[in-house]
């Protein structure tokens, strides 16, 4: 990321802070949530409305097949029955008169129900249209006038014994014609009828076809439409924001976000500036504190510089002390010694007294000296990083102790096994020693000396807690942070002897090894010191050796 983008005056820190809020924000836009509703709104309302006009023209569609197929097909086919009843009735008639055969007048008879059942068919599959219910009446009427004056009044007379005349029989033969014009006129009309219905049928099929083609048409251009309108009014703001977005995100800070499109896109343009201008400001502190830093690491180097000089002569001094310092402190013993071995006679008892106090000051010197040499030396010379077993520098320190042990008759106990940590051994050592040695050298008058060795893990923490407890004098609970201090005694060098540094070297030990160092004041009958040491990570097998343990031959 480009951390020193420029950046005009107008983002500077001092402009930025909290930009007022977007005067267009809240305004009359609609959300892109609400548009969409009023989108979607539309195209349903869209819908409803064509899907109420093709169910109009399906059920317009459906009407005119039915009345063609269920009411004007059947009532034509009622039309041919009848036709065929009243032509039945004047052949039986015909037969008849001429025969004088009651048989005949069978097929007159079933032609007068035939033609009452079809005339009543008729009314009522066409009863609501005039021009058919009219030719119907006026095929019945001329049926009936036909039977009344020509059909009855000629069976009853042959019926008596009679026999009609010609001219009878051609005034009846005139009158059925008549009816056959009727039969014409009305054929012709229900033909007319089929054709208008057809045609309607025809029509409305083709109306329906077209409507459906122009609703199909209808939602597509809707589609195309509302597809534009969203791409205007979400699609293009969104890559507008996009792109700034990135402009910024890529370094160039300075690079205004715009606020357009919809009133929710509007809210996130505006809060993305706002997020902007906050990391102008945000970037100028970093710059500022990276100064400041840039500074404080040129001055921590010129400690750096001047503590190693330091420490360079804290060495100088330690090799001084060691060596320089020591030598004197071994003559002033050696010739105090000569001294009262040489002129013991001849001093008296102040004198041997002052020789005396000479010696065990130079000697004292000495064991200062090299303490303090040892206490400066942890984790400067000693950093040797190896797996130590625990058990093997507690029996070096006791080792160490076992005639102090046995001198003041004291017992240790310690528990079977102790685990193994990555340390220094000898510093190791030197810590059991001290903290085992001040049990045994701060003991009890009015009893021996127990120290009991613990050791237990703590879960979830990698450390092991380790305890040195014994029964001797204790520690009050007031100087429990004291003792850790170098050069701090509770007692004089004539009640206990030591420099009093032991209990500070056993504390930069474990704190060099990643652990720490306290007394337990619970613990009231005597001193009991706790500390912690890291446990060793669990080795990672080399790719070798996990090929050893599958039995791989590479």
């Amino acid at each position: 990321m480009h951390g020193s983008a420029d950046i005009g005056p107008l983002d500077r820190p001092d402009a930025v802070r909290v930009p007022p809020d977007d005067p267009g924000r809240g305004r009359h836009r609609l959300t892109t949530q609400a548009q969409v509703y009023v989108l979607l709104s539309v195209m349903t309302v869209l819908v409803l409305i064509c899907a109420g006009i093709g169910a109009w023209l399906l059920n317009q569609t459906a009407s005119v097949s039915d009345e063609l197929v269920d009411r004007i097909a059947p009532a034509r086919t009622s039309a041919a029955r009848l036709q065929n009843a009243l032509i039945d009735q004047e052949t039986g008639v015909r037969g008849f008169l001429l025969t004088g055969q009651p048989a005949f007048l069978e097929p007159y008879t079933e032609g007068v129900a035939t033609e009452r059942d079809e005339a009543a068919q008729i009314t009522a599959l066409v009863g609501g249209r005039p021009d058919l219910v009219a030719d119907l009446t006026a095929i019945r009427e001329a049926g009936a006038e036909w039977r009344r004056t020509y059909a009855a009044p000629n069976i009853a007379a042959v019926q008596a014994g009679g026999h009609p005349d010609d001219a009878q029989l051609d005034a009846g033969k005139r009158a059925f014609d008549r009816i056959r014009t009727l039969f014409q006129a009305q054929t012709d009309h229900f033909d007319q009828t089929r054709a208008h219905a057809r045609a309607d049928l025809v029509r409305m099929r083709n109306l329906r076809d077209w409507a459906f083609i122009a609703m199909l048409g209808l939602f597509v251009l809707t589609g195309l439409a509302f597809a534009v309108l969203f791409h205007l009014s979400v699609g293009r703001p969104l890559r507008a924001l996009r792109a700034a977005s990135r402009k910024v995100a890529w370094g160039d800070f300075g690079h205004h976000i715009p606020a357009q499109g919809p009133a929710d896109l509007r809210d996130v343009a505006h809060d993305v500036e706002l997020m902007r201008r906050r990391i102008v400001e945000a970037l100028h502190e970093s710059q500022e504190q990276r100064a400041a830093l840039t500074e404080q690491t040129a001055h921590l180097d010129a400690q750096t510089v001047e503590l190693r000089r330091s420490n360079a002569e804290l060495e100088q001094f330690a090799y001084v002390a060691s060596h320089d310092l020591q030598e004197p402190l071994r003559k002033v013993a050696s010739f105090c010694q000569m001294l009262e071995r040489r002129y013991a006679d001849k001093l008296d008892e102040r004198g041997m007294t002052y020789i005396s106090f000479a010696v065990d000051g130079a000697k004292r010197m000495q064991v200062l000296i090299n303490d303090l040499l040892t206490f400066s030396r942890v984790g400067r010379l000693n950093d040797a990083r190896v797996r130590v077993a625990l058990d093997d520098s507690l029996n070096t320190a006791l080792a160490n102790l076992a005639g102090g042990i046995e001198e003041s008759d004291g017992r240790v106990e310690r528990p079977e096994r102790l685990p193994e940590i990555v340390g220094d051994p000898s510093l190791l050592t030197m810590l059991w020693q001290n903290l085992i040695g001040n049990s045994i050298k701060f003991r009890s008058p009015d009893r021996a000396p127990v120290v009991r060795v613990d050791c237990a893990e703590e879960p979830d923490s990698g450390l092991w807690r380790l305890s040195v407890t014994d029964n001797g004098i204790g520690i009050g609970a007031a100087f429990t942070e004291k003792v850790f201090i170098i050069f701090q005694r509770l007692h004089t060098r004539e009640a206990y002897g030591g420099t009093g540094i032991g209990l500070a070297l056993c504390k930069k030990i474990v704190e060099f090894h990643g652990g720490r160092i306290w007394i337990d004041t619970d613990y009231t009958d005597g001193t009991r010191i706790r500390f912690t040491l890291p446990a060793p990570a669990p080795a990672v097998p080399d790719d070798d050796a996990v090929s050893a343990l599958e039995g791989d031959p590479a």
